[in-house]
């Protein structure tokens, strides 16, 4: 049903979200990166960020569920976007930096554990992950879209099984649509080597507790 939506209304989709002024938290995510970094962008949708990222001089990578957002996401940034779903993604720490914004909240709750393992298999040891979704704590559909919304709590059991991955910044924001009243969860999570000490905590990280 989701997929369908953003083939049948890319236009209006890009329209409205393509000129969003996301520097706010564009800095977050890219302070912790270096210079050049591989970066994946997750359901890219028109491709906005990848774009950005471009423009500040990193290497990316998208992709996206619908093909007609594929099909605009390449020709505006122009660079070869994927036509895949989070569930196809194969890779094994080859990104630098994973960018996640307003695409994961529509992947089914039972479906997100896989999809988390999935893409913290393809970041790299070290690297960084940005994720983002509409606050709540409730599976729903509403104008066409199904949507999984997070909370503190939901996500934190979401991402509690995987010991690797530490929240190091954790924080809300309000729709930057001026016609959009919602509140949205933002996350920034490092992927930390087993045995090695995170940037946020003074002990070691432990993968088989």
């Amino acid at each position: 049903m989701t997929i369908d939506y953003y083939n049948q209304n890319a236009n209006a989709f890009v329209e409205s979200t393509l000129n969003v002024d996301m520097q706010a938290l564009y800095s977050p995510f890219c302070s912790r990166l270096q210079e050049g970094a591989l970066i994946l962008d997750g359901g890219c949708g028109s491709g906005r960020d990848s774009k950005a990222f471009i423009a500040m001089g990193y290497t990316v990578e998208a992709m996206d569920a619908s093909l007609e957002m594929v099909k605009h996401a390449s020709t505006y940034t122009g660079i070869h976007v994927e036509h895949k779903t989070f569930q196809e993604i194969d890779e094994t720490e080859k990104y630098d930096g994973i960018w996640t914004c307003a695409s994961l909240l529509h992947v089914a709750r039972k479906e997100l554990p896989t999809v988390i393992k999935k893409l913290t298999r393809s970041l790299k040891n070290g690297g960084t992950w940005y994720l983002s979704f509409k606050y709540g704590n409730t599976e729903r559909s509403k104008g066409g879209r199904d949507f999984t919304d997070m909370d503190e709590t939901t996500v934190a059991q979401l991402l509690n099984p995987f010991k690797e991955l530490k929240v190091v910044e954790l924080w809300h924001t309000e729709d930057a649509r001026p016609s959009r009243d919602e509140k949205w969860l933002n996350l920034i999570v490092q992927k930390i080597e087993c045995g090695v000490r995170a940037h946020t905590r003074s002990d070691t990280v432990d993968c088989t507790a």
